[in-house]
């Protein structure tokens, strides 16, 4: 049964496995470094095929193989997470891709971008309204994107894709009435059949870079069921233990670590246009966590 998230304001110890599941999402690309003589269509199939045993026995775990079922057999559901199953597909190749051509820095500006474009989408789809605040928020950094267009547009496609093609699943999840963990599974499971197939192909075309190649290839391949499985558990933790708005806060954890590797480990040069659209999305970012964190409080004074 899907968890009910923890009441605005409230934080019942889940600020450690929020910390530790976008700890692991920022420094992930480190991870995928080792693969990137890998194809990466071919580090997408594995990832989703090794995925997928260790979200059963996360949902074995958490009892929640019932709920799997029921949404697998509801063609409402089903439809939906068929939809928002080729959107996370899509994000994770443009991620892995992103890492493997050296544009982390192009990645961790989408992620940036990615609540702001939630809001919007918000706006859009659900019929939310945007405080001022917000939608101050929202042009500035529709400004900084702007202002790629100038200098950077090799780039920005990584970029917008990754924070439209994530907002667009989370819109999806949203509506969808499964829990996140079952979602995950059920969408996993669609991705499954093509995934074997690139899977075979790779294998069948034989060209000594990806899964039975080499054996540290083979174990780091499989070992991104874990990389995949493990911070969505700690996210799942963390989502029942606090508010989404304070989890909120945490997400810019993430593309704030993958940006210091960009800079600091794998040396990517940051472009003039590209450091005026970042300190632009940043003033942007604080701006919208300014309104979370008023509302909040708002929120606690009221609930006091």
């Amino acid at each position: 049964m899907a968890q009910t998230p923890a009441p605005s304001g409230s934080n019942q110890g889940g600020l450690p496995y929020a910390l530790a599941a976008y700890g692991v999402w920022g420094f992930v690309p480190l991870f995928f470094k080792l693969l990137s003589t890998v194809p990466p269509a071919e580090v997408l199939a594995q990832r989703i095929i090794w995925s997928l045993p260790f979200c059963f026995l996360i949902m074995l775990f958490r009892r929640q193989i019932g709920e799997y079922l029921v949404a697998l057999k509801d063609w409402k559901i089903l439809r939906l997470l068929i939809a928002s199953a080729a959107l996370i597909a899509v994000n994770w190749l443009v991620y892995i891709y992103s890492i493997f051509t050296d544009h982390v820095l192009a990645a961790s500006l989408g992620y940036y971008l990615n609540p702001l474009v939630n809001v919007m989408l918000g706006m859009i789809f659900l019929g939310e309204r945007l405080s001022r605040l917000q939608l101050v928020a929202v042009v500035i950094a529709g400004v900084g994107v702007a202002i790629l267009l100038a200098g950077a547009l090799d780039t920005l496609w990584i970029s917008l894709t990754l924070a439209f093609s994530f907002a667009f699943y989370g819109l999806i999840r949203k509506i969808v009435p499964v829990g996140s963990l079952p979602g995950l599974t059920v969408e996993t499971t669609v991705l499954l059949v093509p995934a074997v197939a690139v899977s075979a192909w790779y294998l069948w075309i034989g060209d000594g870079r990806g899964f039975g190649s080499d054996g540290s290839i083979t174990l780091l391949l499989m070992a991104g069921g874990i990389v995949t499985a493990v911070p969505l558990l700690l996210f799942a933790t963390a989502a029942r233990r606090m508010s989404y708005a304070a989890l909120g806060f945490v997400q810019y954890l993430a593309p704030t670590v993958q940006f210091l590797l960009s800079l600091f480990v794998f040396r990517e040069p940051l472009k003039p246009v590209q450091l005026a659209c970042f300190l632009l999305i940043w003033v942007s970012i604080a701006v919208f966590s300014f309104d979370m964190w008023r509302k909040m409080r708002a929120d606690r004074m009221v609930a006091a």
